[in-house]
């Protein structure tokens, strides 16, 4: 048995070159990845430590899916209502013991996956139900991107958000469309670059105030990230943990959505089980230390689709420069000081690949919408994964919700075992 089996390794592509790709991906993860913990930061969570962690977490991903698997894992917003509930109640150390053990239970599924057999498993996901819900990944990531760059993320910025979305969003396309050679794959990072350059010059020539520098200049350039130990709490934990049940079917979409993109089949090399318990491990061990759940990002599968650069090494670059800036407060500070419009501008592109991605597997598959069936089943995932939709669901005391893409991926996988017809879903009428 190899213990590294990357089949999608890009020997043509030189050693600076591959590094300039994974500075790419650190940029698109690094809003999101730090955002989680700013919205928890009134509970103690610390930006560093996720970027740490996520940098840590991704690398020990790739080791256990034998390097084949291009994800970055970075910090989960699907946690954040629990963790605020649990970090309210118990204290926030009590609610990343919560976070330790839905990873543990990532685990208790990749066992049940490696025993049972991942055939199963697959055989709930069809074209139908998998591209629908690849679709529902961007299309529900859309509010998220409109609103970065309608506000950057919050009050608009001198009224100039959309301006700067619309820079940035021009340059990727231009770059995506009209560059050649190396630079075409580097749309994201010129974009931010570019970008952020015309705002920094726009700021310092006292026109408009779009980017302040305090925190850059307050900034120490080395120190470590200040860890929070997790502790045990059984009430804390049952708060906690049952997300996964909802993030576990996140997880088994996101593989196939990336799967589709890079035309390979991860569920079968290197296995679910494999990836379940790379995501399930790095989840525990980031709570453990004080970050926060991780999971595998959308924003580095649309960086996939526009570059197609596959390489999971690039992931691996991305993961180091990740924890430098874990261990850099100064450059990380830098980076947070780009403005969210220029990263929602990207994000429209961004989101949008990935559900063309659902919509071309639907395409590839010759999936039939004559048929009743098909269109209920696409119907229902689409509105349920679109519109918000979410069932409360009890187990004891415990309150939480089933919404969102998991709950899209649910029903559709029901509505594809019971409604009959099901082996016929491409052929023509």
């Amino acid at each position: 048995m190899k213990l590294w089996d990357n089949d999608l390794r890009d020997t043509g592509t030189g050693l600076g070159k591959t590094i300039t790709l994974g500075l790419q991906h650190t940029f698109t993860m690094f809003g999101a990845t730090i955002l989680v913990p700013i919205i928890l930061s009134d509970f103690g969570m610390n930006p560093s430590v996720a970027l740490f962690m996520a940098g840590v977490c991704t690398l020990l991903f790739h080791l256990l899916t034998k390097g084949g698997v291009p994800i970055f894992l970075g910090s989960s917003f699907a946690f954040i209502a629990p963790i605020i509930a649990a970090a309210s109640a118990y204290g926030l150390e009590s609610a990343l013991g919560g976070i330790v053990v839905a990873g543990l239970l990532y685990i208790l599924l990749a066992v049940l996956v490696y025993f049972l057999g991942a055939k199963k498993i697959v055989g709930w996901f069809p074209p139908i139900v998998t591209g629908c819900v690849i679709m529902v990944i961007g299309l529900g990531l859309a509010p998220v991107a409109i609103d970065m760059a309608s506000t950057g993320g919050g009050e608009a910025i001198n009224g100039t958000s959309w301006l700067l979305a619309l820079m940035s969003f021009v340059i990727v396309l231009i770059v995506s469309v009209f560059f050649k050679g190396f630079a075409k794959a580097l749309p994201v990072l010129i974009g931010i670059i570019v970008s952020y350059a015309i705002a920094a010059l726009l700021t310092l020539s006292g026109i408009v105030e779009l980017i302040d520098f305090a925190a850059v200049k307050d900034a120490a350039w080395f120190g470590l990230p200040e860890f929070t130990l997790a502790k045990f709490e059984a009430r804390a934990i049952m708060l906690v943990a049952p997300v996964a049940v909802c993030t576990m079917v996140e997880h088994i979409g996101d593989v196939m959505a990336i799967g589709a993109i890079t035309n390979r089949d991860f569920v079968k090399k290197p296995g679910l089980h494999r990836t379940l318990l790379g995501d399930g491990i790095g989840t525990a061990l980031s709570a453990m230390f004080g970050g926060p759940a991780n999971t595998t990002y959308s924003e580095n599968t649309g960086v996939l689709a526009l570059t197609r650069k596959f390489d999971p090494t690039i992931m691996r670059i991305a993961a180091v420069f990740a924890i430098l800036l874990g261990l850099c407060p100064k450059l990380g500070a830098l980076i947070s000081t780009i403005p969210t419009a220029i990263i929602g501008g990207i994000s429209i592109v961004l989101f949008g690949m990935i559900a063309s991605i659902g919509a071309r597997t639907l395409v590839d598959n010759k999936v039939n919408f004559h048929k009743a069936r098909n269109l209920i089943i696409a119907a229902v995932i689409l509105v349920l994964g679109i519109g918000g939709a979410a069932v409360p669901f009890a187990i004891g005391s415990v309150d939480f919700n089933i919404e969102g893409m998991a709950l899209a991926a649910i029903v559709g996988i029901i509505l594809n075992q019971v409604l009959p017809g099901k082996e016929e879903y491409t052929k023509a009428e």
